[in-house]
């Protein structure tokens, strides 16, 4: 007899079987084959579909409590869905095996063919997953680890310092100093050729040779660190410009942007040097400090009896800061810069000459004022003029203050607002 299995079936009939009594697998077997036996017509008779192998092995699972049996029947199917279903209401009509009165009920009919597409539909998303999680992150460590190599390899040791450098080093007329191999490697990622790393915290005569023979800028970190090799290449080489990383962040974390951002913000030298006027490279501050930096200590000109005394010597020279003694060309250049700086929300510090000393945010406008004692003739600012900012202008010695809206007054500096430049 020719039978299939569940494997190779197209449908399988689920049912469950209840018996008033105890009875065995073969008896509840052969009451399906008997009791359906000249029901359903030739084409249909079970024991011929079995013997062609259209209905496979018939499963009986039974168990017996209480003098009762119950179970469930499972019969395989390759007949088509609507003689499968002919098949399974056939096995409801059965309502005693042996003795026992019986009840059987057909649950369901499973279509093999859902469940098995199911299974490859599960498989395949599995096997997917497995393969981005470990291939396509393969191939993306092998293009990382050649793109690092490729940088690896253009990383030269120039001069007698053997310092880590970019290959343009020679052919550039400008060079970017940063402080380590690792600046060297990010700015390298980004395109920047024509960079040399001091390797250290002292300036090797290296870099002092190749700032008196090319332009260069200092491009440091945004931390103390940073502050302290600008005032030692300030002091030992002839150093042309000078940039910083933003404040907290490595040279060798940023970005592309950053990068370029920082660049165009770069200040000349000689401002550099206004900026740390007194300051010394000190590793860490010591408790005699202070009095070199004298730069801190008109920070407050107008709080305290103490620190008025000196005001007057400061007020004789410029009494006529008083009065609108601003010439007509001093209005013109300032209203012009003023109306250049709307939006941007930044400050030009300015020297008698009206050039332009360097630029800086208004958050950082006060304490730049602070840390310069001479050299300032006047601050143009897109903001409001408050009493904290005329008082470190007036500590920094500006005879002009040009803003967009004034909320103080000062008593040796002038305040102007864009009306006052018009009349």
């Amino acid at each position: 007899m020719a039978k299939i299995s569940q494997v190779s079936a197209k449908y399988i009939v689920h049912a469950t079987i209840e018996i008033d009594g105890v009875v065995e697998r073969p008896d509840v077997i052969g009451a399906i084959f008997g009791q359906t036996e000249g029901l359903l017509g030739q084409d249909l008779e079970l024991r011929e579909l079995q013997r062609s192998g259209r209905i496979g092995r018939i499963e009986v699972n039974s168990e017996t409590r209480s003098g009762k049996t119950s179970g469930t029947i499972i019969v395989p199917s390759s007949l088509d869905k609507a003689e499968t279903a002919i098949i399974a209401a056939a096995l409801e009509v059965i309502q005693r095996i042996g003795p026992c009165n019986a009840k059987i009920k057909v649950n369901k009919i499973e279509d093999v063919r859902v469940s098995k597409r199911n299974f490859v539909v599960e498989r395949a998303k599995e096997l997917l997953r497995h393969l981005t999680d470990t291939v396509l992150p393969d191939s993306q460590e092998l293009a990382d680890e050649v793109a690092h190599s490729v940088r690896m390899m253009e990383i030269v040791e120039y001069g007698k310092d053997r310092l880590p450098a970019g290959p343009a080093i020679e052919e550039s007329e400008e060079v970017i100093i940063v402080e380590g191999r690792a600046d060297v490697l990010n700015l390298l990622k980004h395109g920047f050729k024509n960079i040399i790393a001091m390797n250290g915290t002292s300036v090797p005569q290296t870099i002092i040779d190749l700032a008196r023979q090319k332009t260069t800028t200092a491009f440091v970190d945004g931390d103390r660190g940073g502050d302290l090799n600008i005032q030692e290449l300030l002091q030992v080489s002839e150093l042309d410009f000078v940039a910083k990383a933003p404040d907290g962040k490595e040279v060798e974390e940023l970005t592309k942007k950053e990068i370029h951002k920082s660049l165009r913000a770069r200040i000349a030298a000689e401002q550099a040097k206004h900026d740390f006027v007194g300051r010394k490279p000190m590793p860490r501050p010591t408790p005699s400090a202070p009095p070199g930096r004298t730069f801190q200590r008109p920070i407050r000109p107008q709080q305290g009896p103490m620190l008025r005394q000196p005001l007057p010597l400061r007020q004789q020279p410029r009494p006529m800061v008083r009065g609108p003694s601003i010439s007509d060309d001093e209005k013109k250049s300032f209203k012009q810069m003023l109306e250049d700086l709307i939006g941007t929300k930044g400050a030009y510090i300015l020297d008698s000459k009206l050039s332009i000393l360097g630029k800086v945010p208004i958050p950082e406008l006060t304490t730049t004022l602070k840390s310069l004692s001479s050299g300032i003739y006047a601050i143009v600012l897109d903001g409001v003029v408050d009493k904290d900012l005329v008082a470190a202008a007036e500590s920094a010695d500006a005879r002009y203050l040009i803003c967009t809206e004034a909320k103080a007054r000062g008593a040796r500096t002038v305040v102007l607002t864009l009306d006052a430049l018009e009349n």
